[in-house]
């Protein structure tokens, strides 16, 4: 599922790039018992994963500004066709035995041998499959010069299944400082090949082999990098447990990655490549907040919530505590992106990159929703309710074929962004309400933090509208836009996000080591989160 160098969206964009896992120097999974503790693991971990991320967002910021002025639209989209399989298949070829191995209540080391030898034969096997299919895949979306493309990709199926296990190792152990060094490494490494192979003339290519480059170096690093590294074995008991776990899991990413890359199937053959290109900006703009806080969040979320499991007043204090941060936080930064979207675009990528704009504006509610239902599929994944979050997923994508199809044949990608903020508004939020609900959860109390920082984002994007429509021009209007928003969201969310950032962070006051000789230590049987 999580690949070494595994990305939210296609590298392309400014923001969004590999979703960068994050590792420590000391190994820091906890013996049983004691919420201090594992407070601190959390807010280490989450640290070190916002700043993996942020870093990150640093180096595709510049990525992206250089290849929109090498690259066409066309030839984005004609990646993103490549992008759409590697994507699926890359969330399904360890058949969730990854999540599964997070999740292990026992000792990780009876499992690790069989967990390779079934992730490396599912990875080989789908990458057979991929690679003959590619031609018919290609043709499926539109677009026949992807084939090439689509195969060369496959590759980072084996790169997957090659280094899944020690990925799993370092979510486990919360290694976030370890993992943000070899993600940064990786992506450093994959931003200069891309550039170099764009430069030198090689369109689509540039960016798959940028890809490959990167996930080779970042899974080799993950490799060296985790504690463990085991040889393949196989224990059908241990096996068919794993598979038991996984596959549910396995089966609600599939239908996650469907949910996130139908869009771009429906772009493709029914409006082209070049729509198709400028549709990839926009999203990938408007998945910011996900590709950067959600990814932080995810890395500590599912670990953390599960040991917090069977004590529902803590794990429903600390669920909305993160759920009104990230909220906050993802609200005041779409909101005001929604705001400018023209003049972001156009100044920062070039005019001909300006009709993005046209479906951004109303992406930024789905890239809202999306980080609020990433941190709820967390808590039910934590809480072993995997099930709820697939039926919520395959609702949500039996209704956005019809809606984006008839978006896209009647007011192009602005309509595909419409369809989009209709959908996710009427099926998977309602969903995971009722979700959140049966699993016992009060509404009042999970949501009772939100008000102040969502009323902060909402005072920003009216600062941000009068002050942008004072100025004339694109600096001008980002300038005293952006400034005007920072400076009313200060004025009411400041401190009330500083306050649900400090509670999250109240057990880490002093900075302390875990001693490495607990660092591996199995849950207790009570803490189990299976």
């Amino acid at each position: 599922m999580c690949t070494p160098y595994e990305p939210e969206g296609p590298v392309l964009s400014t923001f969004a790039v590999a979703s960068i896992d994050e590792k420590q120097d000391q190994q820091v999974q906890p013996q049983a018992g004691g919420d201090e503790q594992l407070g601190r693991l959390v807010a280490h971990g989450f640290r070190w994963s916002l700043v993996s991320n942020l870093s990150a967002r640093v180096g595709t910021l510049f990525m992206g500004i250089v290849l929109a002025r090498l690259l066409a639209p066309e030839e984005y989209g004609v990646y993103t066709v490549a992008f759409v399989a590697l994507i699926i298949l890359t969330n399904t070829n360890d058949l969730g035995i990854e999540t599964a191995l997070i999740r292990y209540p026992g000792d990780v080391d009876e499992i690790g041998p069989t967990a390779v030898t079934v992730i490396a034969a599912s990875s080989v096997l789908q990458f057979l499959i991929a690679f003959a299919a590619a031609p018919y895949f290609a043709r499926a979306l539109g677009s026949s010069d992807a084939t090439g493309v689509i195969r060369l990709l496959t590759v980072c199926i084996l790169i997957n299944g090659a280094f899944a296990v020690q990925s799993g190792l370092l979510t486990r152990e919360f290694q976030q400082r370890r993992r943000a060094l070899a993600d940064l490494t990786g992506l450093g490494i994959s931003i200069v090949a891309t550039i170099a192979l764009a430069a030198a003339g090689l369109g689509p290519w540039s960016l798959a082999w940028g890809r490959v480059i990167g996930n080779s170096v970042n899974g080799v690093l993950h490799f060296y990098l985790a504690r463990a590294r085991y040889r393949p074995g196989y224990d059908r008991v241990i096996a068919r447990s794993l598979l038991s776990i996984g596959v549910p899991l396995a089966a609600t990413f599939l239908f996650a990655e469907a949910v996130n890359n139908v869009d771009y199937v429906i772009v493709g053959r029914v409006l082209g490549s070049t729509a198709l290109g400028l549709y990839l900006m926009a999203f990938n703009l408007s998945s910011w907040p996900v590709s950067t806080l959600s990814f932080s969040v995810t890395r500590v979320s599912v670990p953390g919530f599960a040991r917090l499991q069977h004590n529902r007043e803590a794990l429903q204090a600390a669920f909305g505590r993160a759920l009104a941060l990230v909220l906050g936080l993802s609200a005041l930064v779409c909101g005001v992106m929604a705001v400018l979207a023209l003049s972001l675009i156009r100044f920062v990528y070039g005019p001909p990159w300006a009709g993005a704009a046209l479906a951004l504006r109303f992406l930024v509610v789905l890239g809202v929703a999306r980080v609020g239902l990433q941190l709820g599929y967390d808590l039910l994944y934590a809480l072993a309710r995997g099930r709820a979050t697939l039926v919520i997923q395959m609702l949500w994508l039996a209704a956005l074929i019809p809606a984006l199809t008839y978006g896209a044949s009647h007011d192009g990608i602005r309509g595909v962004g419409i369809a989009q903020m209709i959908v996710v508004l009427v099926i998977p939020v309602p969903g995971l309400l009722l979700a959140l609900r049966r699993a016992g959860f009060s509404l009042r109390g999970v949501f009772g933090q939100t008000p102040l920082p969502l009323l902060g984002a909402a005072c920003a994007v009216l600062a941000a509208i009068v002050a942008s429509a004072a100025v004339h021009g694109d600096l001008l209007s980002l300038l005293c836009g952006g400034i005007a928003a920072l400076g009313a969201w200060a004025l009411v969310a400041a401190r009330p996000i500083y306050r649900l950032a400090r509670a999250d962070h109240a057990t880490n006051a002093d900075d302390e080591e875990i001693d490495e000789s607990d660092a591996h230590a199995p849950l207790a049987a009570e803490q189990s989160p299976i």
